[in-house]
């Protein structure tokens, strides 16, 4: 009882870093036992250990790299069952803990908040259950619409039961960015369905775009205001929505720009732009592919490794170094490019902190990827194009493969299972985790000295 007690008393005074890193931790356990569950696996179906974990972490991270083919593997109940982690995964898990224990009748305390203030990004206590309730509400009436939309959709193509859990599954796997497909071919089957596109893109970005913004764009549509009162968006709204957009329509012209004598060679002009289009909304963190990306040029798969290295916004379901930290360091360089110290943007300035953290997490990001990479070349007998692709794609939490995911070792699979982690939780909180607990710090300062750079 004592040691239990003293069990109980350590964990309560970790740093919510830690904390959260056990949840999703402990998430990750639950998902692997639930998957592994004779149940969920279609008759005759028998997944190694490494399998099972392999998928229960991309679910948890919602990233999408699979092992499996989803409808060979899993029974009805199997795929429901990833349907529902991909969901905790996406929203969060604090977010739906936090759910359950409001419905439960328990009081949010205020430990309990700076968990949630920390897991989901915000600067203060105050609002976070707040927050807490218009994220769930507002990802599942996205959710519920897109489920009707793609179900009815689907009709035409499946018996109804089936058409409904392909809607179901699709619609979740869409709107968490989790880039896992019943079929095993993502959505090349409906390659020449726009409809089908347009909607999944629709979800994709509401997804990555931000949990914050969504909410500003929903009071923003609905909320009354006084005759008079100007609805403003914040600047965090402002500036990861100009940088998807930015990013989205880069990405698009690039892709064309590779492939237009090699993969869209014969296409026609709205078969281009869709292709384009989708695939670079899907490396924002969506995972979901109407193309074969192993077919691409070099070139392609390395502009679309940056672009699922920079990944989704902040406070959403995607990983990478998010957008907002890629935005503030071309801002940051064009302000030092121009001789200036002040970075402004949207008539604001921007904190120190936040300059120092863009550069930091950037800088770790750069390091844990090329560690990956290397020790990738030594198990794996792929190149190093398809190895970067493949660590990008586990580090943004996106999904997309060259293909080489279920031939990869046992030792490149736990590299990938920790990228995905750490893209999942974020590196801040990453490399948080590593902090001691206490550590005084002195009460002095050294000399400033000056160092030669560049």
């Amino acid at each position: 009882m004592k040691i239990r007690k003293r069990n109980l008393r350590s964990i309560n005074n970790l740093s919510p870093f830690k904390l959260i890193a056990l949840f999703y931790l402990f998430a990750v356990t639950v998902s692997s036992l639930l998957l592994a569950m004779p149940v969920a696996h279609q008759p005759g179906v028998e997944l190694s250990f490494i399998d099972i974990l392999f998928t229960a972490v991309s679910a948890v991270s919602v990233t999408g790299l699979s092992v499996i083919t989803v409808a060979d593997t899993f029974s009805t109940t199997g795929i429901i069952l990833l349907a529902f982690v991909l969901q905790l995964g996406g929203i969060g898990v604090m977010s739906i803990g936090t759910a359950i224990w409001m419905l439960l009748g328990k009081k949010i305390g205020l430990k309990e908040r700076r968990l949630i203030m920390t897991d989901q990004n915000q600067t203060s206590f105050q609002g976070v259950v707040r927050l807490i309730r218009q994220i769930i509400g507002v990802v599942l009436l996205i959710e519920f619409v897109g489920f009707v939309t793609l179900g009815t959709y689907f009709l035409q193509y499946y018996p109804p039961e089936e058409a409904y859990l392909h809607g179901f599954f699709g619609t979740i796997s869409a709107m968490t960015n989790g880039g896992f497909d019943i079929t095993g071919a993502s959505l090349i089957p409906y390659k020449d369905d726009y409809f089908v596109q347009f909607i999944n893109m629709l979800l994709i970005v509401a997804g990555a775009i931000g949990f914050p913004v969504l909410i500003e764009v929903k009071e923003y549509l609905f909320k009354n205001t006084t005759p008079g009162e100007n609805k403003r968006f914040s600047l965090f709204a402002k500036l990861t929505s100009f940088t998807f957009l930015m990013l989205v329509i880069f990405g698009m012209v690039m892709i064309i720009f590779f492939e237009f004598n090699h993969f869209f060679a014969d296409k026609n002009w709205h078969e281009i732009l869709f292709y384009a289009l989708f695939q670079s909304v899907t490396t924002r963190s969506g995972g979901l592919a109407t193309m074969d990306v192993g077919q691409l040029t070099e070139q392609t798969k390395l502009f679309l490794s940056s672009l699922m290295f920079i990944g989704a916004s902040p406070s959403s379901v995607g990983g990478g170094i998010r957008t907002t930290t890629f935005a503030l360091l071309v801002i940051f360089m064009l302000t030092y490019a121009r001789g200036q110290t002040r970075v402004r943007v949207f008539r604001r300035e921007i904190h120190d902190d936040d300059l120092i953290k863009a550069v930091v997490v950037t800088i770790m990001a750069v390091m844990i990827c090329f560690v990956a990479v290397v020790a990738l070349t030594i198990t794996e007998p792929y190149t190093i194009g398809d190895l970067l692709f493949e660590v990008t794609s586990a580090f943004g939490t996106v999904g997309l493969s060259t293909g080489i995911t279920p031939g990869l070792s046992t030792f490149a699979k736990f590299v990938l299972m920790s990228l995905m982690f750490i893209g999942r939780i974020g590196i801040l909180t990453f490399l948080f985790t590593l902090k001691q607990e206490k550590k005084k710090t002195g009460k002095y300062h050294y000399p400033k000295e000056r160092i030669i750079i560049g």
